[in-house]
């Protein structure tokens, strides 16, 4: 097809276009937390929009007055069915302020946020940027960049979907996270708790008249790694007990606290309901036998699946195999998506995206501007299929 040719080329075109466009991205410093500096991504994305003509709009998004929230919608063709491509711009707290320095070696780009993802943001915006110009779109497609995926979506996604103002009247949603080749058609659930144990500070040398919480909080901790081990023989299930730990003032005075987080996933198989109940009441069980302790949720999040042999799944596939020459694999995230937001709406949802898992929110995170061009591409021709009729 004469406009499908016409995309590919015109995405050729502008490699060196939006391998700029990437390193500027990869120089904003998005961290989250503590997800204070997102104006300036926010802009830089709306400038490229401008630049490309792509109408857009900027969702201000209720958050905290430190750390104020926008997410971005932007569009491409007339009412009808609707597919979304959907994109987060927070990174992870860098190893080192120099992986915002991006630095290009051949085809390869290193930097926080390259591979995850906002590579993939990058792809969106070439694909829809294509398909613009070719005139293929008999439908509609919509582009959604959201702040805060990596703290769970609260102040994202999240948020977006408490205003209702996930895109209307869709056909799919596809989710440029870094995939390693492969389509994650499906993810855990996840849980993430931070347990706060309050003990009583004291001089060191007056330590009797204390309460330590790191003493207080073992017994805890002995039982959350019994359980973890136990955890460890079922088929997929999954917890971290310490992720984060952090107790006391100094080394000379008797911690007053001791604070962990526990991160448990869950395999789809599992009832979500019935594994975070068995958690809650291992903290229950302690705190009635005299732990003085507060639980503070981090992230609650279901798992989900879309089927890998429906119409976004065909679509995505046949995409692939033009481009690259390969069927892709079809398998579960380790990790928690936010496919899971459209699927609950009953929305065929698939994360594929540039990047690749074993480098992302790494000391040396990098991504191949090749494989950014191609999922530009992949992206493009599964859009055209999926909202042109063909």
């Amino acid at each position: 097809m004469k406009a499908a040719a016409d995309v590919l080329r015109a995405i050729d075109a502008e490699r060196v276009a939006l391998t700029t466009l990437l390193s500027e991205l990869v120089e904003i410093p998005t961290e989250n937390p503590p997800a204070t500096g997102y104006a300036p991504c926010v802009a830089r994305i709306e400038a490229a929009l401008t630049e490309r003509g792509l109408p857009f709009e900027r969702i201000e998004i209720p958050s905290p007055a430190n750390a104020p929230r926008a997410a971005i919608r932007a569009w491409v063709g007339h009412e009808g069915p609707t597919l979304c491509f959907h994109g987060h711009f927070d990174v992870v707290p860098a190893f080192d302020s120099r992986q915002f320095t991006p630095r290009i070696e051949g085809d390869t780009l290193f930097g926080r946020g390259s591979s995850d993802m906002k590579s993939g943001l990058v792809s969106m915006i070439a694909a829809a940027t294509a398909l613009r110009d070719s005139g293929a779109l008999r439908g509609r497609l919509e582009l959604l960049f959201v702040p805060d995926e990596e703290t769970g979506g609260e102040f994202g996604t999240g948020a977006l979907v408490r205003l209702g103002l996930l895109p209307a009247n869709l056909v799919g949603m596809l989710l440029p996270e870094p995939t390693s080749g492969v389509v994650w058609h499906s993810n855990r659930g996840a849980l993430t708790l931070e347990v706060t144990v309050r003990g009583r500070a004291a001089h060191v040398g007056l330590q009797h008249q204390g309460t330590n919480a790191v003493e207080r909080a073992m017994p805890l901790l002995a039982k959350l790694f019994d359980a973890k081990r136990e955890l460890d023989a079922r088929n997929g299930s999954i917890m971290l007990v310490g992720g984060r730990v952090d107790a006391g003032s100094n080394f000379n005075v008797v911690p007053a606290q001791c604070r962990f987080t526990i991160d448990r996933r869950t395999d789809p198989a599992e009832d979500f309901d019935r594994e975070k109940q068995n958690l809650l009441a291992m903290l229950d069980s302690a705190r009635s036998q005299g732990v003085d302790l507060e639980v503070r949720e981090i992230q609650e999040g279901r798992s989900s699946s879309t089927p890998v042999d429906g119409p976004l799944a065909r679509a995505l596939s046949d995409a692939v195999v033009e481009v690259t020459g390969d069927a892709p694999v079809f398998e579960m995230c380790p990790g928690l998506l936010e496919t899971r937001f459209y699927a609950k709406r009953g929305v065929p949802a698939l994360a594929y995206g540039p990047g690749i898992l074993a480098v992302s929110h790494g000391p040396k995170e990098f991504v191949k501007i090749g494989r950014m061009i191609e999922c530009a591409k992949i992206y493009a021709l599964a859009a055209v299929r999926m909202v042109a009729g063909t």
